[in-house]
């Protein structure tokens, strides 16, 4: 039960949903970087979207709460210090109650976006041990034996909890990454439009939409890189009003958009605390003269496509081509080859009101801000290189390797998780570069540098 409970949390990957799983059907071919124009964004308040965030109903189903604590005990570390019910379970779930008044289990925002780290949550933080592997596969026999002891045994929690289960067994099987550590929030956002009318948000158990096979994985974006950024997601084609696609994760249990109105509302007081969290501070000592090496070796080769930083900071928002970035194409190109969830989410009810936001997809990737990229290990889109040093020397990178997802210990000295270089990839903790979409490739413009200069760009980089 208690591994099949696991595997229902993971179904949570809120706030990037709805992104790279889509594609225009008419790519173009850009050569140079584009930039993104900005677009105006909703206000609130950040207190209260903190609270929204880590105890509100903007996923409205789970598991009843009796059972979901029989099978995983009491939280031992209430991170967030919430109270009531919610201090009894992990701070990447929220207890909710169900239109009958029962208290369900339902996996919130925390997680894909707060990971722990030195003994602390850091909301904003993406979780980089999360596990879409087939080992936290949601299996079909244990969501019916759940099903059929709760109509037996249950029946008002039964009642409660069946959306929720209807959802997680039809999306489930179709959730599986190859590895542990990456995220498919795109496929589950994919596979969710795919059963929901893009006007109503009414739930169809049969698709409405072809779904690909393929399931390309995607790093997290840091939260606090947000209120930079003119657009969303790595391929940055998340376009018009951010709140919109922060609330995407309410399509797991909504009813209509009704409901949906109501989450709306609110998220704006989301957005709010998103831009009004800081990225960590690096906490070991810098060696401030090779890191003023650093800075100017970084604002000569880095800083047109990834800003400068300091006082007078700024942010180009550029999307690098294809043909310029040179990393694994099939997170963008799962895009265009699907345009039928753009066409879906462009006439869908995100695109209406008076926020509205859409997709628009592109032939390459965002280069994205750098505040805190030292603690937002392992890198590149797909996650795919362990250390920063890697990132700045492609010949570091291993082609297989793994790291303690149990006990894991953080390389300060090359910005990463510490991990091991394997010789093969035969179980889904090892990382497998050669794999479709897995690609450790590309990014090239650190081989130039010389050694030193790189430690002292790596340098630099824990200063921001």
């Amino acid at each position: 039960m208690k591994s099949m409970i696991v595997g229902l949390g993971v179904l949570a990957s809120a706030a990037v949903i709805l992104s790279s799983s889509t594609k225009s059907s008419e790519p173009g071919r850009e050569e140079n970087p584009v930039p993104i124009p900005a677009s105006v964004q909703r206000t609130g308040n950040a207190e209260q979207g903190y609270s929204y965030l880590t105890t509100g109903d903007y996923v409205k189903g789970g598991i009843p709460y009796s059972f979901f604590k029989m099978a995983m005990g009491k939280e031992k570390k209430n991170y967030l210090q919430r109270e009531g019910l919610n201090a009894n379970v992990s701070y990447d779930y929220t207890v909710v109650k169900a239109s009958n008044g029962e208290n369900l289990v339902a996996p919130n925002c925390m997680q894909c976006h707060a990971q722990v780290f030195n003994d602390s949550v850091y909301i904003g933080m993406g979780n980089t041990f999360i596990d879409f592997s087939n080992g936290q596969k949601l299996d079909i026999r244990q969501l019916n034996t759940l099903e059929k002891v709760l109509k037996t045994a249950a029946p008002k929690k039964y009642r409660a909890a069946l959306p929720f289960i209807t959802v997680a067994k039809t999306i489930g099987p179709k959730l599986i990454t190859e590895v542990r550590g990456v995220n498919a929030a795109d496929r589950l956002a994919a596979v969710l439009a795919a059963h929901r009318n893009p006007e109503t948000f009414e739930w169809s158990d049969e698709p409405l939409l072809d779904i690909p096979d393929e399931v390309y994985p995607t790093d997290v974006p840091a939260w606090w890189l947000l209120k930079k950024k003119n657009a969303m997601f790595y391929t940055g084609f998340g376009r018009g009003d951010f709140g919109r696609f922060l609330m995407a994760s309410n399509l797991l249990t909504v009813n209509d958009t009704s409901e949906s109105r109501e989450v709306d509302s609110k998220i704006n007081d989301v957005l709010a605390y998103i831009y009004s969290i800081q990225p960590p501070k690096y906490p070991g000592n810098i060696d401030a003269n090779l890191a003023m090496k650093g800075k100017e070796l970084f604002i000569n080769y880095c800083s047109e496509c990834h800003g400068t930083y300091g006082n007078d900071s700024e942010y180009p928002n550029l999307l690098i081509p294809e043909s310029v970035i040179k990393t694994d194409s099939m997170l963008f190109k799962s895009n265009y080859q699907n345009p039928q969830f753009v066409k879906w989410f462009n006439n869908s009810w995100f695109s209406k009101g008076d926020h509205p936001a859409k997709l628009q997809p592109f032939n390459g990737y965002i280069a994205p801000p750098l505040d805190g990229v030292w603690a937002t290990a392992p890198y590149l889109h797909n996650g795919s290189v362990p250390t920063i040093e890697g990132v700045l020397n492609s010949k570091a990178r291993p082609k297989y390797w793994s790291r303690d997802f149990d006990e894991p210990q953080y390389d300060y000295q090359n910005l990463g998780w510490q991990y091991k270089t394997e010789t093969k990839a035969d179980n889904t903790v090892t990382y497998n570069t050669t794999l479709k979409g897995y690609g450790n490739y590309g990014h090239y413009f650190g081989d130039i540098l010389t050694e030193q200069e790189r430690k002292a760009v790596v340098e630099y980089l824990k200063t921001l």
